[in-house]
């Protein structure tokens, strides 16, 4: 843990990975609604993904520039007002239901996210002693983790309690019905992020009387190309590009898989299970659509990812973090290759275990990557969150491998994506062991 000094400011920053942990999952939640709605396919509903997690490629090197020159408070400002203004413009754009105006509010939003990974990922890293980087990330990824856990419970009860109606139905419906059905729309989506936009506002309030150490030095004449020479930071930013790209693509589809598996009714026909949705969403799953009733039990995959990083921290104090990265990326890959070639609740709970293994993987990963780069951590930083494009990248393609070939044969993908951080891990593992 860091020293005493450190305390508040990490308390400060712990809210910001707790945020953007939250949102993003919330995002998620959107995805089966939107889909319906706009009556898109799986790869054009990967779009959304995409559109959020492209904001990554394109401002990471940047934010990182913008760090080096206005300092990280002013840089957490910066990226809590952009986040704001993303999530107001759900607004308006649930009032004229166009889909490429949702893309642009998810992309604002993105941008300001990306500011805040650039700054406060590092910030966290060095706010101790080296020794223990790993574990105090993992610890912040932890309440980061918390707010994906909390989220599905949020979007299955505010955004996907009610049925959602297919272009056919709505066809259907009167005048007097389509306007109402659209307003009642508009509503789902847009009463959450009017509160998280309060919320947002509030933290970056708050952000400006919080007093950050000065601890990475100011490096703007820092040089990529220099730091684009380290080889361990080359292998890291591959690896946080597949991790977040198998990690959101399973979190993105995991309502349709269910759904593809009938696993709607698997849940309504056990007893502990179907009392246990209840329970979560607090009403009778006969009232609920299909994708309420999955979409409760999406929280025990981010919550695996929670328990994860919170047991992570201790891992890491205890053992060579590239070691542990590389046993939860077995165990990652024997989760997915289970649910491939199962049925029913076996695969279900393989998938949704995954979340576990996911848990240590981004803080350790990028911690391994930048142990060596110095001063230039602001610009090392920047690389590996532009690598968080996975997220737009990996989630088009499962799409489009299910639309293809179904939700067993798209999940190689994954083990393509956990087999390299494997390779990562032991890779790392070997070089510090030198």
């Amino acid at each position: 843990m860091a020293k005493q000094k450190y305390l508040i400011p990490f308390i400060a920053l712990v809210s910001l990975f707790f945020l953007w942990g939250f949102i993003t999952v919330l995002v998620d939640s959107l995805i089966p609604r939107i889909k319906e709605l706009f009556t898109l396919t799986y790869f054009q509903a990967g779009l959304v993904q995409f559109a959020f997690f492209m904001a990554y490629f394109l401002f990471s090197i940047p934010a990182g520039s913008i760090l080096s020159k206005i300092g990280y408070k002013n840089g957490i400002r910066l990226g809590l007002l952009t986040m704001a203004l993303g999530c107001f413009l759900f607004y308006p754009a649930a009032d004229f239901r166009q889909f490429n105006i949702f893309l642009a509010a998810y992309f604002i939003l993105a941008g300001g996210m990306t500011i805040l990974q650039v700054a406060a990922n590092p910030y966290v890293a060095v706010l101790g002693d080296e020794k223990g980087a790993s574990s105090r990330l993992n610890l912040a990824q932890g309440f980061n983790a918390l707010g994906t856990a909390i989220a599905p419970i949020i979007g299955a009860v505010f955004i996907l309690s009610d049925t959602v109606k297919s272009s056919a139905e709505i066809d259907l419906l009167t005048e007097a019905g389509k306007t109402n059905y659209y307003m009642n729309e508009a509503s789902a989506v847009q009463n959450p992020f009017l509160v998280i936009t309060a919320f947002i506002f509030l933290l970056a309030i708050i952000f400006s009387f919080v007093q950050l150490p000065n601890l990475i030095a100011n490096n703007s004449n820092g040089s990529y190309a220099k730091v684009l020479k380290n080889k361990v930071l080359l292998m890291g930013s591959f690896g946080i590009l597949v991790y977040v790209g198998a990690e959101v693509a399973i979190g993105s589809y995991l309502v349709n898989y269910f759904i593809d598996m009938n696993m709607h009714t698997v849940i309504q026909s056990t007893a502990w299970m179907s009392h246990l949705a209840e329970k979560f969403l607090n009403a009778d799953l006969a009232t609920l659509d299909k994708r309420a009733i999955v979409g409760a039990f999406i929280t025990f995959y981010w919550s695996g990812a929670m328990v994860g990083r919170f047991a992570g921290s201790y891992l890491t104090q205890k053992f060579a973090p590239a070691k542990v990265l590389s046993f939860f990326a077995l165990g990652a890959l024997v989760l997915v290759f289970t649910s491939m070639h199962s049925i029913g609740l076996l695969s279900m709970w393989s998938i949704l275990g995954v979340g576990l293994f996911n848990s240590i993987m981004f803080p350790t990963i990028f911690t391994l990557s930048i142990q060596d780069v110095g001063d230039l951590k602001p610009q090392a930083s920047g690389i590996l969150c532009t690598m968080i494009v996975g997220g737009a990248i990996v989630p088009p393609l499962y799409g489009f491998l299910t639309d293809v070939s179904g939700f067993k044969m798209a999940l190689w993908l994954l083990l393509a994506c956990y087999g390299y951080i494997l390779f990562f891990g032991y890779k790392t593992s070997m070089l510090n062991e030198n």
